[in-house]
């Protein structure tokens, strides 16, 4: 197939991109370098002369994407473009609005747009767990059918762009013009490629794992858990760490097998729930390094506990993850941080 990747030089982005390419796949990557980076960009170009091209661009740019998907024959678009800190989100709503629904729809429209009206095959959306919010009583292990109640404003975006993306393939099938529309709605992401060759390289860092390893490699005095006193076994947040890997590999899955017309959402995530301080003792285990924790206050528009329900991606797709053990996911994660102490600023690839 011939893919657009919007949002492909950041962390998920970049790996789909690699998956993508070693299936076979033509692939071109629009980003514009807000939070991405162009060094996996020149790496993936350098390995794959004639499969891949970046473009740095906004998704939101819609004659950019009409002439993109035009120019190079493209009939998927994989949708990883968007702003991702639920924190971030409940300080600047309107930001977090303005990117993730107003940039695209106009995503939307330049796809629609496309071949002469005739518009694009297949779109793959990342959405996310966030969109569940706090599940009500019996629904964890997270199932599709969960009621979608976010807690921050970055989950209502990705709730609101679900809506929209299915009132989209509403007017497709009206216009005899259907569209194949897969929803990936993810837990935690986590991890590295096992090549070494692609990292997570995040500014600000807030996810949990690599904020800890930071703090194992001596790069942080000390880390905060945010919140002590949550209904849980040990008092702090659960949720489901899925490799980025096994993560892509169900986007692949979906891509491959889904036909034009169909509609369709899946949770992607291990089935297991993994506690933040359960994740602190699993790198220090990986790390060999006590480093220090302290408490802190909790954070507004954090989940309690969130960790998949798989059944119907397994039944489905036929997708389950290859990588469960939390000191796997940690270990691909410590490994690449540790060879990339300034991320993809290192020495290695300036």
């Amino acid at each position: 197939m011939r893919i657009l990747v919007t949002g492909g030089a950041g962390y998920i982005g970049s790996h789909a991109c690699q998956r993508l390419l070693k299936d076979g796949h033509r692939v071109v990557a629009l980003d514009n370098l807000f939070r991405g980076h162009r060094e996996p960009m020149d790496m993936l170009k350098s390995a794959h002369q004639t499969e891949f091209d970046f473009i740095e661009a906004d998704l939101g740019n819609q004659d950019i994407v009409t002439k993109t998907l035009e120019t190079h024959d493209l009939d998927t678009v994989m949708h990883f473009g968007a702003l991702a800190y639920v924190g971030e989100s409940v300080e600047n709503p309107l930001w977090y609005y303005r990117n993730n629904i107003s940039s695209g729809i106009s995503l939307l429209d330049g796809c629609d747009a496309a071949f002469g009206g005739s518009g694009i095959k297949r779109f793959i959306f990342s959405s996310s767990c966030a969109t569940y919010g706090d599940p009500p009583e019996g629904m964890i292990p997270v199932p599709e059918h969960c009621p979608q109640s976010p807690t921050s404003p970055y989950g209502f975006t990705k709730l609101h762009f679900e809506h929209i993306l299915k009132d989209y393939a509403i007017k497709r099938a009206m216009q005899d013009n259907p569209i194949a529309l897969t929803m990936m709605r993810y837990f935690n992401v986590a991890g590295s490629d096992r090549t070494g060759m692609l990292g997570e390289d995040h500014t600000p860092e807030t996810h949990l794992i690599p904020v800890a390893i930071d703090a194992a490699l001596g790069k942080r005095d000390s880390m905060s858990i945010f919140g002590t006193d949550y209904p849980t076994p040990d008092g702090t947040n659960i949720r489901d760490y899925v490799h980025v890997e096994d993560l892509i590999s169900a986007h692949a899955l979906a891509m491959d097998s889904t036909q034009l017309g169909d509609v369709d959402a899946f949770n992607v995530g291990i089935g297991k729930g993994y506690s933040v301080r359960e994740i602190l003792d699993s790198v220090k285990r990986v790390s060999g390094v006590d480093f220090a924790v302290h408490d802190a206050p909790k954070r507004a528009g954090d989940a309690i506990a969130l960790y998949n329900d798989p059944t119907k991606i397994k039944s489905k797709l036929g997708w389950e993850a290859q990588i469960t053990e939390i000191d796997e996911v940690v270990s691909s994660a410590f490994n690449w941080l540790k060879a990339h102490p300034n991320g993809y600023a290192s020495k290695q690839h300036a």
